[in-house]
């Protein structure tokens, strides 16, 4: 008998899984880091090495926030040197934050070593790397953007798609598998953000109204399609491979 119904059950149990595991890994590095000015780089560090990004693609990833906040984000990076921004709006790292990256990479890599040893990371980083593929499919194209590094559409008819901003990671030669399985999953959860955020639109909510939705059938309605939206991309595992990813990422919390 399988494991999962369908899908779109393996999608209602593997969402929390993998939040679970990817916040795990910041709690743990948490001294490692501390200190350290990170700002929204610790978000951005696995797309802004390989694209470009514009305020409108930030506004989709950071989609809870207030325009305010963000903006004042953005202009605290480029007062210190972290980002510059083209003529055509385009954020762009410099290299004083490719090095801060290429440092918090080395943390997290020296993390999930200490924390996740003895695991099979590489057979799980394979696994998630399938699915955030197949996610990027789902858009009819590879994720990271248009040509001129704008997030288009989603599947699900949102334009400016978190996901689409940031997959695929940014993966140098040599990454470790824990690393690799660490924003791997951080994509998919980006993913599944986008699948919630068509959900709850499609409801007629906007962000706010859905943050401060309580408990109820509507909350109950917008799970259940988001489920059904984030769903498709674990169809490119086969099942026994659902299985042993849940498994295996379930054993790393």
């Amino acid at each position: 008998m399988p494991k999962f119904h369908d899908l779109s059950e393996y999608a209602a149990t593997i969402g929390p899984v993998v939040d679970a595991v990817h916040v795990n890994v910041h709690a743990s590095a948490r001294k490692e880091v501390a200190g350290l000015p990170l700002g929204f780089l610790t978000d951005l560090r696995f797309t802004l090495p390989v694209r470009a990004l514009t305020r409108r693609s930030l506004a989709g990833i950071y989609r809870y926030g207030d325009a305010a906040s963000l903006d004042a984000e953005i202009r605290d990076h480029l007062e210190r040197g972290m980002l510059e921004e083209d003529g055509d709006g385009a954020l762009r790292p410099t290299a004083e934050a490719l090095a801060f990256i290429d440092g918090l990479y080395a943390v997290h890599a020296a993390t999930t070593a200490r924390i996740w040893a003895g695991h099979d990371l590489q057979t799980l980083a394979d696994l998630a790397g399938r699915v955030v593929d197949a996610a990027g499919a789902a858009y009819g194209r590879e994720p990271g953007g248009d040509a001129n590094g704008e997030p288009s559409g989603d599947a699900y008819g949102e334009p400016g798609g978190a996901f689409a901003a940031m997959a695929p990671p940014y993966e140098p030669v040599g990454t470790p598998a824990g690393v690799l399985l660490f924003n791997r999953l951080a994509a998919l959860r980006y993913h599944r953000a986008d699948a919630h955020a068509a959900a709850w639109r499609a409801a007629g909510l906007t962000a706010a109204e859905v943050v401060a939705l309580g408990p109820g059938p509507l909350r109950d309605r917008i799970e259940r399609e988001t489920n059904q939206r984030a769903a498709a991309p674990y169809g490119a595992i086969t099942e026994h491979e659902r299985a042993l990813f849940h498994d295996g990422l379930l054993a790393l919390v």
